[in-house]
Parts: C-alpha cells; sequence; structure tokens
C-alpha cells in the first residue's frame, strides 16, 4: 500500500468499516445503558435536594480514582486478549484472563477495606458542606466498600470485549440498568409495604444490579469457547500478573492524574457555591452520553488494533484506529448539535432552579463545541492501548490536567469570576491539546510499542519441559 495513502482498496476499506461498526455499535449500546444508570440515579436523587445530587456526585468523584484502577487492569487484560487470538495463542489468553480476575478480586478487596476505613476523610479531602458530608458518608460506604462488584465487572466485560465479544456486556448492561432503575424508584421514594429510604435506596439499588451483572459476566464466559476459565488456570502467574501490571500500571496512573486533578478542581467549583457544583455535575451527566459514542469506537479500535498487533499486521492497525476515529468524530458532532440546542431544556428534568438551568445550559453549548476533538482524544487513546502504549497517554493527560484543566479552571472561574462558564472552556482547552497531541503522534507512526514477548512459566526453552497445564497453542 501506499504510505501517503494506506487505505487504497475500497472493498477493504468497506470490510474494515463493517467491522468496526460490528464491534462499536454493541459497545455503544452498553455504554449508552451505563450512562442512562447515573442519569437515572441523579434525576432521581434530585428529586430529594440538591445537596443530594451534590452528595452523589462527590462520591462518584472519588469512586473514580477507584474505576481508574479497574478499569486499568481491563484495558490490560482487553488488550493481551487480544494480541493473543490475533497471534492464534487461545490458551495464553485464556490464561492471562483467569489471571487478570485474580487481580480483580485482590485490589477490589483493597478498595472496599479503605472505604471502610476512611471514607469520611476521603469525601473531607473535596471540601464539601457538613449537609454533603453526612448524606454523601452514607451513600459512599454502600456503594464502595463492595469495591470488588465493581473490580469483577471491569475485567470480565474486558475479557469478553478483548474476544471480540461485545454483545454480552451489552446484553448485561441492559440487565442491569433496568434492575437498577426499578430498584432505584422502589428504594428511593418507597412502593407498597417498602419504605423509601431516600439517598440510602440509590446506594442499595446500585450494589444490587451489580451483584447481578458481575454473576451474568460471569455466565458469559462460561458459555464461550474462546476464553471459559479452566481450574487448572486459577493458580496465580506472577509472570501474567507482572504482564497486567506492567501494560496497565500507566493507565491506571493515567486515570489516576486525571481523577487528582479532576478532584482539585473540583474543589474550586465547590467553592463557587452548591448550585453551581449541583449544576456542573448535571451539565456532565448530560454531556456523558457523548462518551457512549466515543467509548464505543474506542473500545472497537482496541480489539481490532490489538487483534492486527498480534497477527503482526500493523497496517491494518493504524487503519482501524483511523476509521474508527473518523466514524467517531462525525456520531459526536451530530451529538453536539444536540447539546447545543437543547442542554438548557435537557437541565429542566434535574430542577427547576433557574440559576442551575442556566448555567447547565451554558455549560452544555460550550461542551458542543469541543465534541469533535473528544472524539480523537478517546478513540485515538483506545488505539494507542491497543498497540501497547499506555504510557504516552498517561504522559499527555498528565500535562493537560495539570497545566491546562486545572490551572485554567482555577484562573477562569475564580480569579476571573467566570463562573462555570471558566470552568467548561478550560475543560475544553484541555480537551483540543490533547487532541492535537494524539493526532500528530499518530500520523507521525509514532503510536506503537512493539515489545518481545515476554517468557512465562508456559514457554520454557523446549517444548519436553512445558508443563501438564500448557498446550501448543499457548
Amino acid at each position: 500500500m501506499n504510505e501517503k495513502n494506506p487505505i487504497k482498496h475500497p472493498a477493504e476499506t468497506k470490510d474494515k468499516l463493517k467491522m468496526i461498526m460490528l464491534l462499536a455499535i454493541p459497545a455503544v449500546a452498553e455504554n449508552f445503558f451505563q450512562t442512562v444508570l447515573g442519569f437515572v440515579d441523579t434525576l432521581f436523587v434530585s428529586r430529594i435536594g440538591l445537596a443530594e445530587v451534590s452528595a452523589v456526585g462527590v462520591t462518584n468523584a472519588i469512586l473514580a480514582v477507584y474505576f481508574a484502577v479497574f478499569m486499568a487492569i481491563g484495558v490490560a487484560v482487553n488488550v493481551f486478549v487480544a494480541n493473543n487470538l490475533g497471534a492464534a495463542k487461545v490458551e495464553r489468553a485464556r490464561h492471562i484472563a483467569q489471571q487478570a480476575v485474580i487481580l480483580s478480586i485482590l485490589v477490589g478487596i483493597l478498595f472496599g477495606v479503605i472505604t471502610l476505613l476512611f471514607a469520611e476523610q476521603l469525601l473531607l479531602l473535596m471540601g464539601i458542606e457538613d449537609a454533603v458530608l453526612q448524606a454523601g458518608s452514607l451513600y459512599f460506604k454502600v456503594v464502595g466498600i463492595p469495591s470488588i462488584l465493581m473490580a469483577l465487572m471491569f475485567a470480565l466485560g474486558s475479557i469478553l470485549r478483548g474476544a471480540g465479544d461485545t454483545k454480552s456486556p451489552m446484553k448485561v448492561s441492559i440487565v442491569v440498568n433496568i434492575v437498577n432503575i426499578v430498584l432505584d424508584y422502589v428504594l428511593i421514594f418507597g412502593f407498597w409495604m417498602i419504605p423509601g429510604m431516600g439517598i440510602l435506596g440509590a446506594a442499595l439499588a446500585t450494589v444490587a444490579a451489580r451483584v447481578i451483572g458481575t454473576l451474568l459476566l460471569l455466565n458469559y464466559i462460561r458459555k464461550t469457547d474462546v476464553v471459559a476459565f479452566r481450574k487448572d488456570f486459577w493458580k496465580p502467574d506472577w509472570g501474567h500478573q507482572l504482564e497486567l501490571l506492567n501494560l496497565g500500571s500507566p493507565a491506571a496512573a493515567e486515570r489516576l492524574i486525571m481523577r487528582a486533578g479532576q478532584i482539585v478542581y473540583f474543589g474550586f467549583i465547590v467553592a463557587l457555591g452548591t448550585n453551581t457544583f449541583a449544576a456542573h455535575q448535571i451539565a456532565g451527566n448530560l454531556e456523558v452520553f457523548s462518551y457512549m459514542l466515543a467509548y464505543g469506537f474506542a473500545t472497537a479500535a482496541t480489539i481490532l488494533v490489538g487483534r492486527s498487533m498480534g497477527a503482526g499486521d500493523y497496517q491494518s492497525a493504524k487503519e482501524y484506529a483511523k476509521l474508527s476515529t473518523y466514524l467517531a468524530i462525525g456520531f459526536m458532532s451530530i451529538f453536539g448539535l444536540l447539546l447545543f440546542f437543547f442542554g438548557g431544556w435537557a437541565g429542566t428534568l434535574f430542577t427547576d432552579n433557574q440559576q442551575v438551568i442556566d448555567d447547565i445550559d451554558i455549560a452544555l453549548k460550550i461542551a458542543a463545541v469541543f465534541q469533535p476533538f473528544l472524539a480523537v482524544v478517546l478513540v485515538l487513546t483506545g488505539g494507542f492501548q491497543g498497540a501497547n502504549n499506555t504510557k504516552f497517554p498517561m504522559y499527555l493527560t498528565t500535562i493537560g490536567m495539570w497545566t491546562i484543566r486545572t490551572g485554567a479552571v482555577y484562573v477562569l472561574a475564580i480569579m476571573l469570576e467566570m463562573g462555570i462558564t471558566g470552568v467548561w472552556i478550560a475543560i475544553g482547552l484541555d480537551i483540543v491539546f490533547k487532541a492535537i497531541v494524539l493526532w500528530i503522534r499518530f500520523i507521525q507512526d509514532r503510536w506503537i510499542s512493539v515489545k518481545p514477548e515476554p517468557q512465562s512459566p508456559c514457554h520454557p526453552q523446549t517444548k519436553n519441559e512445558r508443563s501438564s497445564r500448557c498446550v501448543n497453542n499457548y
């Protein structure tokens, strides 16, 4: 293929577009229902009061740090499963998948203990008011102590996606959201003989939905021929654990850096007042629907780039990443128009406070402008990860979050007194910066990290030395 025009054959391009859509559409649907979960939670909780909205928002900002670690394990296992299946090493993919489950269980237990012991202290880092602290502490403990459920859902869903199955996680997401919505209504407001429990009910509904989601994902893995678990693969393999940590650590660091910066600028927003923070939180819950589109195509990019890398087809890897990005830009630009023209109206679903509604409208009009750039950032990050390059996105996030976003929020929102307008302009500036840098790196072919495959206990020097649990395609 011509390097200046690598996508040369229309039929080949058409096939790649079809493959991307086949993987992206279920992932988009899954993200949609996950987004609906947060949307409904916020909508129902807003009926209790704005203090409760802020309590859930602040708690979720801290839980996002937990998610960062869980998602990093998911990224690593997704990439390794895709790479090894692309290289026709089915048993190796299966084994590393089970090692990721073990790692997720251990990390989930660790974060559960942290929540149990330090819930109030972590919330106080956000500088929240006393009324918000009481509600937030209750919500945080109920959803955070069983963190093992969150960790397992990320890992199990990523294993299925790495195997090319984006439909099963989508189905689970639908069931989880239906359960959560029904339980939200019943437990928050009460129904028949069940008393309304307010914010506690919202937390219990979330936990119950996650229990069901974990069990369903385990069942789907059990049914698949590709990554169904084997009893003899449950013994901890420190070689594979190290592989997961080496690839996942930069992804975890990237998200932790992002969340740490988010906590800092959330503190700036809290200083602007409860109403402003509530408006920011509601606007975020509306704008996050655009993320479902980008993450769907990012999922497709990670899987297809990972498969192509495993097969040694670097040109296809680049084409999949580029096409996925173009598709995401198109869909997110359309969604940006919806945010621009209907954002204020959507805000009325959450509150009748006119000041809050006006702030929501302003925030979403600004967010609408940056949607194409957000598509580039999220999808190319998925492509980089599929190419085993998790370090560069981490470096870029560090620079963008701490020198652009957090600094600009302070300058624009606090010093120049631009309020929520300054907050969302600052977020947009960070997004544009990262999009430009990622795209330049991508077109210069400096995005793929190629490393020699590490040896594992199932790869001794001679075939005769292999243990009985290893097979030839490992």
